[in-house]
């Protein structure tokens, strides 16, 4: 309730995506390759990712998070930010392709395939974020942290992500698909296993 009452924070960042996307579309003003295409879309779902997750932890600090200790479990805690940064950042990550067609073009040729990999990805993305956003609530709201704990924890998912996006540029096979759409899974299951498991020890300190 309390992060869907911060709608303006929502609003800023849709705003960002959006001028982004169509100062891109500006400055190319063509339909470019596809693994420009697909290397702009990446880099501004991270950053915009980063963006929205860090507001979402990093304004919990101080005596809010006194307040938290008292009432709820650390477990439901770091499980409810994962599960609302998912729905913000798949929210995002589908605005942003969306404006990518409308301004630069279709260069995908299985449209599917990608929106399953830009879903996946941003369920990691998600998870790393709020884990690594607590602990920089920790440390004083230290941005500087966030960004550098986040990039190497995201960084395998990143290249999966990728990889599995040339595949939906070229039309390639779903059964050619299928080794992406598990490693993604995997890793996804295993980064919130390590936020469920870690996050209390960080709680108690």
């Amino acid at each position: 309730m309390l992060e869907f009452r911060k709608k303006y924070v929502l609003f800023a960042i849709l705003l960002y995506v959006l001028s982004s996307s169509y100062l891109i579309y500006l400055t190319f003003q063509q339909i470019i390759s596809p693994n420009s295409w697909n290397a702009l879309f990446w880099i501004l779902t991270i950053f915009t990712s980063l963006q929205a997750s860090s507001k979402n932890m990093l304004s919990d600090g101080g005596k809010r998070f006194l307040i938290y200790y008292q009432f709820a479990d650390p477990r439901a805690i770091i499980l409810s930010k994962i599960l609302f940064n998912t729905f913000q950042v798949c929210l995002l990550s589908l605005f942003t392709l969306s404006l990518f067609l409308l301004f630069l073009g279709n260069p995908v040729n299985d449209l599917l395939q990608y929106v399953v990999a830009v879903v996946l990805g941003s369920i990691g993305f998600s998870a790393v974020l709020s884990m690594v956003s607590a602990i920089a609530s920790r440390a004083e709201n230290n941005m500087a942290l966030l960004s550098i704990l986040s990039f190497p924890l995201m960084l395998p998912l990143l290249l999966t992500s990728i990889r599995f996006c040339k595949n939906a540029l070229l039309g390639m096979s779903w059964s050619d698909a299928v080794p992406y759409i598990l490693s993604m899974s995997l890793l996804d299951i295993v980064i919130v296993l390590l936020a469920y498991l870690l996050f209390p020890y960080l709680w108690k300190h």
